[in-house]
C-alpha cells in the first residue's frame, strides 16, 4: 500500500542529500513530487539543473514528477513551488522545506553577508514557501495538508562557530510553533525534524577535525536514514500529531523537549530585590540541571 497515493509533494533542496531521498521515498509510496534545488554550492553560490537528475531517477523508478530550480531565499521563489505543483500536478498537499546552505564562522570573523545569505535560506526561507501553501490551503479549503520544517541542534542546542546558522535553526522551531497553530483549523499538521546525517553539509566539518568519513558511515549515517520520518509525517497515520519536533539519524528515533518553565518562584508584591535573587537564581539552576538528567535517563532508557 502506497501511503501517499494521490498527494503532491513539493521538495526543497531535494538535489543531493536528504532532501534527494525523502524525494524519492515520498516518490515510491506514490507521491507526485516537485524536486526544487537551486543548483548551487554548499555556501549558496553557484547553480545547476541537479534537481532534473533526481526528477529523471524518479520517472525511471515509474514515479511522477517535475523540476523546479528557483531560490527559496525569494518571496517569488517560494511562490513559483506551489505554482510548478499546480501546473503539473493539479494541487499541493505535503511540503518539505529542507533547503540550506552553510557558512561556518566565529561571530568575529562573520561578514554581514555570511549571516544574511544563511539566514536568507534557511529561515526566510522558510516563510517564502510556507506563506503561499498556507494562502492556498485556506482559499482552497485543501485539507489533510502537511508541511516538515527542518531545524538542527546547532540552534536547538549551540554549536561553535554556527552563529548564523543556529539563530536560522532556533528561528525555524518557533516558527514551526506558530504556524502550527494557524493551520490547525485547516487541518494542516507543522512538525520539525532535527536530523544528524553525514552529507556534503556535515562532512567537511568532521574532515577539518580529522576524521576520515568512511564508507561504512555512510550506510550507517547517511541522509536515507532522515527521510521515513518525513514520511511517515505526511501520511494519514500522522493526522493528529503536530508542533512536534523529531531528532532522527543513524539509526535512531527521538522527540525533543519543547521550551516549558521548569520552576518558579511568584512573589506578591512582583517585585524581587538582587539579594532576594541571590537566593532564588540557584535553585532555579540546580531545577533546570534536574530536568537535563531526567530527560538523559528517559533518553538512555529508550535506547536500551
Amino acid at each position: 500500500m502506497q501511503r501517499l497515493a494521490d498527494k503532491v509533494a513539493v521538495v526543497t533542496g531535494a538535489g543531493r542529500g536528504i532532501g534527494r531521498e525523502i524525494a524519492l521515498l515520498m516518490a515510491a509510496q506514490g507521491a507526485k513530487v516537485v524536486v526544487n534545488d537551486l543548483g548551487g554550492n554548499t555556501d549558496g553560490t553557484g547553480t545547476g539543473k541537479i534537481a532534473d537528475d533526481v526528477v529523471a531517477e524518479i520517472r525511471a523508478l515509474g514515479g511522477e514528477a517535475a523540476s523546479n530550480t528557483e531560490s527559496v531565499a525569494s518571496v517569488a521563489g517560494g511562490e513559483s513551488l506551489l505554482q510548478t505543483a499546480l501546473d503539473n500536478f493539479g494541487g499541493m498537499d505535503i511540503l518539505v522545506n529542507n533547503a540550506g546552505i552553510l557558512r561556518d564562522k566565529t561571530l568575529f570573523n562573520m561578514n554581514e553577508s555570511d549571516w544574511d545569505a544563511v539566514i536568507d535560506v534557511h529561515l526566510k526561507g522558510h516563510y517564502c514557501c510556507s506563506r503561499p501553501f498556507a494562502a492556498y490551503i485556506r482559499k482552497e479549503s485543501r485539507t489533510g495538508c502537511r508541511i516538515i520544517n527542518f531545524s538542527s541542534v546547532s540552534g536547538l542546542f549551540g554549536n561553535f562557530g554556527q552563529a548564523n546558522y543556529g539563530a536560522a535553526k532556533a528561528g525555524i522551531a518557533g516558527f514551526s510553533r506558530v504556524l502550527a497553530l494557524e493551520l490547525a483549523k485547516y487541518g494542516c499538521t507543522v512538525n520539525t525534524i532535527s536530523p544528524g546525517a553525514l552529507t556534503r553539509m556535515t562532512i567537511p566539518l568532521r574532515e577539518n577535525r580529522g576524521e576520515k568519513v568512511e564508507e561504512e558511515a555512510m550506510e550507517a549515517g547517511g541522509p536515507q536514514h532522515i527521510a521515513p520520518i518525513c514520511a511517515w509525517l505526511a501520511g494519514p497515520e500522522a493526522a493528529s500529531i503536530t508542533s512536534e519536533i523529531f531528532h532522527t539519524g543513524r539509526g535512531a528515533i527521538a522527540i525533543m523537549q519543547q521550551p516549558a518553565i521548569i520552576k518558579r518562584f511568584v512573589k506578591p508584591d512582583g517585585l524581587w530585590s538582587l539579594n532576594e535573587l541571590d537566593q532564588v537564581v540557584p535553585e532555579l539552576i540546580e531545577a533546570r540541571k534536574a530536568n537535563i538528567a531526567a530527560a538523559a535517563t528517559t533518553a538512555g532508557d529508550a535506547a536500551g
